[in-house]
C-alpha cells in the first residue's frame, strides 16, 4: 500500500486532532451522546485517568466532522488510517463504507460519490474494537464476566506480555486522488557481483489500463539518473544503501491517458544486497553483525500511538550507543518509523503481530516442555495469512528491513508446528519480490532436541534468558547452560546463521548492591558482560538484539511492578548503568567482518 504524499495529482489532507469519543454502544447514524474528546492518534488507554476506562474491553467510537473539498468528475475522495487497533469499522453519515481487521497494518476506505456529491460536510464515525481471542494477531484470552448487576464485563487476558493498547493508533488522512491513479509500486534492485552495477526493475499497478507509464530514477542531488524503458533501467557505479550510511534514490512514475498525465507518485528505494550464506549474514556481500534491540511503540501517554519525537530520539540514542538495527517487536511499526529508518541507515527485522501461539501462556514461564495443544486450539490461521500479506505490500520497498519474522515465541516444540508454519515461511517467499531471509523467534523451552520448525528458515533466532528465568541469578551456572545450547544449534544447523534476538535482566534505575543481586544495576552488568563473552565464542552467531530498548508498559502479573524494566534505558529514556558498557563494546565492534571464518 502506497505511503499518503502530495503530489501534482494528489492532494493529502491531515484528520488527526480531537475527536469526539465513546466507550460503549452507539449507532453510527447517531451523534455521539458525550463530550468527551479523545486525541487521534493515540492509544485512548493512558489518556483517561479512571481505572475502569483504562482496561476497557470492546466497542469504542470516534466521530469527526470535515468540510467536503472540491473534486473534479475525475476524482475520488478517500479516507485512510495507518492503523486502528484492532478492528475498524468506518462510517460516513451513517453508512459503512469499510472494515479491517488487523491493528498494526493501513487501510483506506472510498467515499462514494453518493454520500457526498449533495452535502458540504460530512461526519465521518469510526467503531474501533480493542478484543482478542484465539482467532486473531496478537492472540488473547476472550472471557465475559457477569457482573453483580446482571451486566457483562468483556475481558481480554494477553497471552502475550506487554499492554494491550487501543485506539485509532495513527494518523487518519483525506486524500483526493484521479479515479485512474496508482495503486502500487514494486522495485527491485539487482547488483552484480563487484557491486558496480545495478539493474532497476519497477512494476506499476493502476486501477485501470494506461496508455503509458513513465519512469524516471532521480538521485538525493535532485539530478535525473536514469529514465526506465519497459520498466527497467541499469545505474553505473550506484551509491549503495550501506548501514548507518543510507542513500535514497527516488523513482518518479507518471501514468498516461489520452495524452495527459493522470497521476505521478514517488517511492524512495534504495540500492543493497541481503543473503544468507555459510552461516553469515550478509548486506552488500559483506558478513553483518546485527548490534540493537528489541523495542515496543511505548511512550508515556501515547502508549502504542505515533509519537515521531519518540521515534527519532529512539533512533539518535540507538546510533549513539552504536547500535545498527533493531526488530519490530512484536508487530509492525508505523510507516513512519520505517522511513526513518531508510532515511537513517537503520536496519530493521520487520515483524508480523503472531505473538501468543502458545496455549495458556504465562510470562512467569512454566518452563517444562509439554505440549499443551496449541495448534489444536488456535483458529489465527487466516489472520496470519492476511497480517503476512498486508507487511509485504507495505514494507516491501524498504532497504532497511532486511530479514521477515513469522512469529515471536510461538510453542514450537509441540507437534503440529512444523504444519502450522510451512505454508506461511512459503508465502513471504512467494511475496517478497526481493527474496529477504524469512526467520522465527524461538522461545526457550524450544530447544535444538524438540524443536519442530527451524529447519524451514533462513536464520535461527533465539530468545534465552539464562541468569534470569533460567537460572535466576546464577551467572556462573547460566554461562554453561548458554555456551552449550549455542553450540549445539551450531552443530545442528552449521549453514545457519544464529542471532540472539532476546536477552536481558529486569533492572531498577537506582537500585545497588554490593553484592550483585538481580535487579540491581550491577546485576544488569554482569549478566551482560556474561552473554556478551559468550557471544564473542560462537563464530556462527552473528548478532546480538537486547531486550529491550526501554522500560515498557505490561498487563497486570506479580513479576511485572509496572511493567517490564528489562530496558537499558526507563520508559522516559534515561540511561541505565550498563548503557555505558554497550557503547564501549559496540563502539568498538564493526557493523562488518566482526567474525571471519
Amino acid at each position: 500500500m502506497l505511503y499518503p504524499i502530495g503530489t501534482k495529482t494528489r492532494t493529502v489532507m491531515d484528520l488527526n486532532g480531537l475527536w469526539n469519543f465513546k466507550l460503549g454502544e452507539h449507532h453510527p447514524s447517531d451523534l455521539l451522546s458525550t463530550k468527551e474528546v479523545m486525541v487521534v492518534p493515540t492509544s485512548f488507554n493512558d489518556v483517561v485517568v479512571d481505572k475502569e476506562k483504562r482496561q476497557y474491553i470492546g466497542d469504542f467510537w470516534y466521530e469527526r466532522f470535515f468540510e467536503v473539498p472540491t473534486l473534479s468528475d475525475t476524482e475520488e475522495l478517500v479516507v485512510r488510517f495507518g492503523s486502528v487497533t484492532h478492528h475498524a469499522k468506518v462510517y460516513i453519515n451513517g453508512e459503512l463504507i469499510g472494515e479491517h481487521k488487523g491493528g498494526f497494518t493501513p487501510f483506506e476506505c472510498v467515499i462514494p460519490e453518493s454520500l457526498y456529491s449533495d452535502e458540504t460536510n460530512l461526519k465521518l464515525s469510526v467503531c474501533a474494537n480493542n478484543e482478542l481471542n484465539y482467532s486473531t494477531l496478537p492472540v488473547g484470552n476472550y472471557i465475559e464476566e457477569e457482573q453483580e448487576d446482571g451486566t457483562i464485563k468483556k475481558v481480554v487476558k494477553e497471552n502475550f506480555d506487554f499492554f494491550n493498547y487501543a485506539g485509532i493508533h495513527r494518523p487518519v488522512k483525506l486524500i483526493i486522488r484521479p479515479k485512474i491513479h496508482i495503486e502500487d509500486v514494486v522495485i527491485t534492485t539487482e547488483l552484480n557481483d563487484a557491486l558496480t552495477t545495478a539493474d532497476i526493475k519497477a512494476t506499476v499497478v493502476t486501477s485501470s489500463r494506461v496508455d503509458a507509464i513513465e519512469m524516471t530514477i532521480i538521485d538525493e542531488d535532485r539530478q535525473v539518473v536514469e529514465r526506465l524503458t519497459d520498466g527497467q533501467a541499469t545505474i553505473h557505479n550506484p551509491r549503495l544503501w550501506e548501514v548507518l550510511d543510507a542513500y535514497l534514490y527516488n523513482l518518479h512514475v507518471e501514468i498516461i491517458k489520452d495524452g495527459q498525465v493522470v497521476d505521478s507518485y514517488d517511492e524512495k528505494f534504495g540500492i543493497r544486497t541481503v543473503k544468507v550464506e555459510n552461516g553469515q549474514f550478509l548486506i552488500n556481500n559483506k558478513p553483518f553483525y546485527f548490534k540493537g534491540f528489541g523495542k515496543h511503540e511505548d511512550t508515556f501517554i501515547n502508549g502504542r500511538g505515533l509519537n515521531e519525537a519518540a521515534n527519532l530520539m529512539d533512533l539518535n540514542l540507538l546510533k549513539e550507543i552504536g547500535a545498527n538495527s533493531f526488530r519490530t517487536s512484536h508487530y509492525p511499526y508505523s510507516e513512519e518509523m520505517m522511513r526513518l529508518a531508510d532515511r537513517m541507515g537503520v536496519v530493521v527485522i520487520d515483524e508480523v503481530a503472531a505473538v501468543g501461539l502458545f496455549q495458556n501462556f504465562n510470562a512467569s514461564l512454566d518452563l517444562k516442555p509439554t505440549d499443551r495443544g496449541t495448534w489444536q486450539v488456535m483458529e489465527t490461521h487466516e489472520a496470519h495469512e492476511q497480517a503476512i500479506r498486508e507487511l509485504v505490500k507495505r514494507d516491501k520497498n524498504h532497504p532497511c528491513v532486511v530479514m521477515w519474522v513469522v512469529a515471536n515465541e510461538p510453542a514450537s516444540h509441540e507437534e503440529g508446528a512444523h504444519e502450522y508454519f510451512e505454508p506461511f515461511v512459503k508465502l513471504y517467499k512467494e511475496l517478497d519480490p526481493q527474496d529477504r531471509p524469512v526467520t522465527l523467534v524461538n522461545m526457550l523451552i524450544s530447544t535444538p532436541e524438540n524443536d519442530k520448525v527451524m529447519d524451514l528458515v533462513d536464520v535461527i533466532s533465539l530468545n534465552r534468558y539464562y541468569g534470569w528465568y533460567v537460572d535466576h541469578g546464577d551467572l556462573a551456572k547460566g554461562a554453561k547452560g548458554l555456551k552449550a545450547e549455542l553450540e549445539k544449534w551450531q552443530e545442528l544447523y552449521p549453514e545457519k546463521p544464529i542471532l540472539m534476538t532476546e536477552y536481558g535482566a529486569d533492572t531498577l534505575p537506582g537500585l545497588h548492591s554490593m553484592w550483585d543481586i538481580p535487579y540491581t544495576e550491577e546485576f544488569q552488568v554482569d549478566y551482560y558482560d556474561m552473554h556478551h563473552r559468550i557471544f564473542d565464542e560462537i563464530p556462527n552467531l552473528v548478532g546480538e538484539q537486547v531486550w529491550n530498548f526501554a522500560d515498557f508498559e505490561t498487563n497486570l502479573m506479580i513479576i511485572r511492578v509496572q511493567g517490564n524494566h528489562k530496558g537499558l534505558f526507563s520508559r522516559n529514556r534515561q540511561p541505565k548503568q550498563v548503557v555505558r558498557e554497550f557503547k564501549k563494546r559496540w563502539t568498538n565492534i564493526p557493523n562488518y567482518n566482526y567474525k571471519t571464518k
